[in-house]
């Protein structure tokens, strides 16, 4: 067994976009009375689909208005991507790059249908063979539902057993699990333990490369 792609979830992996969708997703709450703390974020929003994010929190409300507080978290997080543009892990860039020259493949994905527009943003759009978003998969088979990293490897002609998964959130780790995919964790608020599913947890990707990569196959 070899490796043979590398899947990187975009937010918390391969950019630090914590403070603008915690930023609009507190605007949205607050406009329906609803506080919402950085812990709110952690464990309740973090890494899966929009609709459901807002379902987390705002349980009582119908479907279409569900969609509709959705769709406000949505604008206000363009606004602020707008206005305050992304920051990139370069360690996350320089591993990719890295395997890129190795001649495997890369492929990114999110829940978030915003992957495409961070990604021009930040001017990383060239370093990935395909990208899947949100709008990839059926509705209500996020994360932690492999489905999303299975298109993938399908599109690849891999086995998931031949990719490893980036991932900084639990959604995302149980869904590489559930998919029978290696996966390295990324702790981002120092509490490894969430992702202890993962094949190895590290704090940040400077402390792998590709030789301990190649290892776990």
């Amino acid at each position: 067994m070899e490796l043979k792609a590398g899947i990187f979830d975009l937010d918390g992996v391969i950019v630090n976009t914590v403070k603008l969708h915690f930023g609009a997703w507190q605007k949205m709450f607050s406009e329906y009375g609803r506080q919402f703390s950085f812990e709110d974020y952690k464990d309740k929003v973090d890494g899966i689909p929009r609709i459901d994010g807002a379902r987390a929190i705002l349980s009582e409300l119908s479907k279409e208005d569900l969609v509709l507080a959705a769709d406000k978290k949505q604008g206000y997080f363009l606004e602020l991507l707008k206005s305050q543009g992304v920051v990139v892990y370069d360690s996350t860039v320089k591993l990719i790059k890295d395997i890129k020259g190795a001649g495997i493949k890369t492929a990114v994905i999110s829940s978030s249908k915003n992957c495409k527009p961070i990604l021009e943003k930040a001017d990383l759009i060239d370093l990935f063979d395909v990208i899947f978003t949100g709008n990839d998969v059926a509705p209500g088979r996020g994360k932690p539902h492999p489905d999303v990293f299975l298109k993938a490897a399908e599109f690849f002609g891999f086995q998931p057993c031949e990719c490893i998964v980036f991932e900084d959130a639990v959604s995302g780790i149980e869904a590489a699990v559930a998919g029978n995919f290696k996966c390295i964790g990324i702790d981002r608020y120092s509490a490894p333990e969430r992702l202890a599913k993962s094949d190895i947890v590290v704090n940040d990707l400077s402390e792998i490369d590709l030789d301990k990569l190649r290892g776990l196959f």
